[in-house]
């Protein structure tokens, strides 16, 4: 960490329906944390399993189907809510049951495993994310500033605050969700005033709201949403189209199945943000027979409309009350939420407001980053810095393919520092040379070795090795490349005086004119590439499933997937095979191994739930 030590962290928390994440602001910029394994985004789930133990995030929804009875998920919805609160609709569509408490207190009904408040299980959640940060920054944390719909009534935020000093957590501040989302956009650095229409549809709930800037402070002057609206419902369309489709009675579909529909309705979901069309497997579904349907985008829009319409009617609304408190022109519209991905929506949104998306923050992550801004400025992480110099070209590393990785990209502000977190790309593999380059073309060979380290790491199997890069170049344009092999701490570094920064301007230029003319013939090699090892990857785990489960398939089917493969290794072994048909063979070998995945799958949690 470049702040000092003195200086107490305060961390900032979106505690969402669906997904929850926790960020900090790390020598000047926004940074989401991630767990041991990677992972950013952590699920809003809770499952209290029969050992006694209360798995969270991850392990909690992959056990969903085994243990739906005390597996809790969107707790959002009900809390600070009282049990007379929820409509019979709104209480029928909950994933998990409830029942009311002394003075009308609503409680969660796990069955066997008794009752909770909503407050425990967010207080599980951000537990959890508790845990994540204090791995992150190797120190213990206990100051927050955790988000809320701007809707949210007092009770939802009292609520809200109570669950994370459950939880350990000392709240410095509840921030409204969109104040957090302009934040994480960089609104707040024009001098100018500006109107911001923040349109969040996440997983369980749907809001948008009016946000006027004026000099330097955010103000909510109109918002309007829906606490049931949200991502949930479209899964739940789906599923009940899927059952219609598959001819089963929506009565005669047991609570694990519903978790099994609603699992494979998401994913759907979310393959038909970037295909026309998808098939949707159940696998020995009704414990013999297996069921499989096509969904298109066109048949999921359909579905999904009703629910657009519900949010252009609530987004109208909101848009009305801004313009009679005088805003009358709208200068940003910026997405929130993981369903703002869908096409539809993104266009739907353009009639109605009349204004191209803002899309360029991560639509899971921005709150998260906007609360951790907030959370830096209350501690001081955050504050006015002087322009001293900018990096003229990216700076990255070679990746496995012979790609650009880049880490700094060009005209970043210095001081500055940033990192990555690789493995190795070979089994068995004992060290990885990290090459550092400079430029702006997508190979590696195009652009300028600045100097190379060799990080030694004990062999294993592909992906087990966790190399750490850094890059930080100081006010004086020095570059210092840390790397550090993660299992042994074992640091090396690597300085390259003045390359970075330093550079003349006809060669950057020149530079930046080759990247422009070689574009269309750069990024065609470099999708090969990436295509050609995605080819590579898949290859040797369709051989492992068939070994391992290809008994349970036809003899038809089996030659087919044994058709697709071929015709795949075929290409490959072309020096410059056509992009189009290896982009398609692999296609078609991954749809022609639908099936058999769905298949090992099955299978891998039969395995599991039997070791309980």
């Amino acid at each position: 960490m470049a702040d000092t030590k003195d200086k107490e962290v305060i961390v900032g928390i979106d505690l969402g329906t669906t997904n929850s994440l926790i960020s900090v602001v790390d020598s000047g910029f926004p940074i989401v944390l991630a767990d041991d394994e990677g992972r950013r985004i952590l699920p809003s789930v809770v499952s209290f399993l029969p050992s006694g133990k209360i798995a969270v995030g991850e392990e909690a929804a992959r056990g969903k189907v085994i243990h739906s009875g005390t597996t809790v998920s969107s707790i959002k919805r009900v809390i600070g809510r009282r049990f007379s609160d929820l409509s019979e609709e709104e209480v029928e569509a909950l994933p998990f049951s409830i029942k009311s408490g002394e003075n009308d207190e609503l409680l969660i009904d796990l069955g066997s495993e008794g009752t909770r408040s909503p407050e425990e299980i967010s207080a599980a959640i951000l537990g959890k994310l508790k845990a994540v940060a204090e791995s992150a920054l190797e120190s213990s944390v206990d100051r927050a500033v955790i988000t809320v719909p701007a809707y949210f009534s007092h009770s939802q935020r009292e609520a809200t605050k109570a669950a994370a000093e459950l939880a350990g957590w000392q709240v410095e501040r509840i921030l409204n969700e969109p104040t957090a989302a302009a934040l994480a956009y960089g609104l707040n650095q024009s001098e100018d005033v500006q109107t911001v229409a923040v349109y969040d549809f996440g997983g369980g709930t749907f809001d948008l709201s009016i946000l006027e800037l004026r000099d330097g402070v955010f103000e909510v002057i109109a918002t309007a949403g829906d606490t049931h609206l949200g991502g949930d419902d479209i899964d739940n369309a789906v599923s009940d189209w899927l059952i219609r489709e598959i001819g089963l009675k929506a009565e005669e579909i047991s609570r694990e199945q519903q978790v099994t529909l609603l699992g494979a309705a998401r994913k759907a979901k979310e393959a038909l943000s970037e295909q026309e069309a998808t098939t949707i497997d159940l696998p020995f579904f009704d414990g013999a027979a297996s069921f499989s349907a096509e969904l298109t985008r066109e048949k999921l829009e359909s579905l999904a409309a009703p629910f657009l319409e519900k949010t252009r009617i609530i987004s109208q609304r909101a848009i009305l009350e801004a313009k009679h408190k005088g805003s009358e022109e709208i200068d940003h519209l910026i997405l929130v939420g993981g369903s703002t991905r869908m096409p539809l929506v993104r266009s739907r949104l353009e009639e109605w407001i009349g204004l191209k998306p803002n899309l360029t923050q991560h639509p899971d992550e921005a709150i998260a980053i906007g609360a951790g801004i907030q959370a830096g400025i209350m501690c001081g992480r955050v504050r006015q810095v002087i322009l001293l110099d900018v990096v003229p070209l990216s700076l990255g590393i070679e990746t496995i393919g012979g790609l650009m990785n880049v880490i700094i990209p060009r005209n970043t502000t210095i001081p500055t520092k940033a990192g990555e977190l690789f493995t190795n790309g070979v089994s068995n593999q004992e060290s990885m040379a990290v090459r550092v380059l400079q430029g702006e073309r997508e190979l590696a060979k195009d652009n300028w070795l600045l100097g190379e380290v060799a990080v030694p790491f004990e062999p294993g199997p592909k992906g087990s090795a966790r190399v750490g890069v850094q890059f930080e170049i100081d006010e004086s344009g020095i570059l210092t490349v840390l790397t550090r092999d993660t299992k042994t701490g074992k640091d090396q570094i690597l300085k390259i005086e003045s390359a970075a920064v330093d550079v003349n301007d006809d060669a950057v230029e020149q530079m930046v004119s080759e990247s422009v003319e070689h574009a269309f013939d750069d990024m065609n090699n470099r999708i090969l590439t990436e295509t050609r090892m995605k080819s590579e990857e898949l290859l040797p785990a369709v051989d492992s499933a068939l070994q391992l489960v290809g008994d349970h398939i036809s003899e038809e089917e089996k030659a087919g997937i044994e058709a697709a493969a071929a015709r795949v290794r075929e290409l490959i072994a072309m020096e410059n095979p056509p992009l189009s048909d290896l982009k398609a063979a692999n296609a078609d070998l991954d749809a022609g191994t639908q099936n058999l995945a769905a298949i090992l799958v099955e299978m891998a949690m039969e395995q599991a739930f039997s070791e309980e």
